[in-house]
């Protein structure tokens, strides 16, 4: 499917065709062409950044009676990658992505962490190039119609868990900084720790940085579970 079609399909009034091909542009695709082009990893920031807003404007309307950290883990289960992979497949995302050699034999157009990404950085593209309405109306088409979808409840969501028993523990929040980033760039690998001050709780790997904050989540629940979290805390 040509780029084009794919944001007419969608009923998007594109003015900048380039700042959509470069989120949809996979940094492998970058490597193995001579001109100057961008992958999708800056668009992928603003779009992370605007599904943060919207997506807690819309649960806060949405669930009146519910309490911050309920609103929280609908959030967290809306925007974590897997579900970010099936919105980009209900979409149609990965018959538009730009792919290099390599990923494309190594099914990159149908992996998770590829088309999470994509999903943000086509936000970050509609709402850059044609503003609000247009990127809640992507997001009326996916996120929001699975606000109350229970499907989601099997997948175990450890970075809500953390930062559940920190804040009632200690009412502080949990960061997850990049430690490295290791691998070709069609298949990197990211280490994050999840931080609470200059505490580091747990250190996680993944093929992405979502998957990479989940793991550190899990190796910090894990830690906790064997010490006597308040006594530390109280010190």
């Amino acid at each position: 499917m040509k780029l084009i079609d794919f944001l007419n399909r969608h009923g998007i009034p594109y003015q900048n065709l380039a700042l959509y091909k470069e989120a949809f542009t996979h940094a492998s695709y970058v490597n193995e062409r001579r001109e100057m082009i961008n992958d999708y990893e800056r668009l992928e920031f603003m779009g992370d950044a605007v599904l943060q807003l919207y997506v807690s404007d819309f649960l806060f309307k949405k669930f009146p009676n519910e309490s911050e950290g309920q609103l929280t883990t609908h959030r967290a289960k809306l925007v974590r990658e897997e579900s970010l992979a099936r919105f980009a497949r209900e979409l149609g995302i990965g018959e538009v992505l730009f792919l290099g050699v390599g990923e494309e034999k190594n099914g990159g157009r149908d992996r998770e962490s590829v088309l999470a990404n994509v999903y943000e950085s086509f936000i970050g593209a509609v709402y850059l190039d044609v503003g609000s309405k247009y990127a809640r109306k992507i997001l009326e088409e996916t996120i929001y119609k699975h606000a109350s979808d229970l499907d989601y409840e099997d997948i175990t969501d450890y970075k809500t868990k953390l930062q559940e028993l920190i804040q009632a523990d200690t009412r502080k929040t949990v960061n997850y900084e990049l430690l490295n980033t290791s691998g070709p760039s069609n298949a990197p690998e990211f280490e994050i720790a999840a931080m609470m001050d200059e505490m580091c709780l747990g250190v996680g790997k993944g093929t992405s940085k979502k998957r990479a904050e989940q793991k550190a989540a899990q190796d910090a629940l894990a830690k906790l579970a064997k010490t006597d979290f308040k006594a530390k805390n109280e010190v």
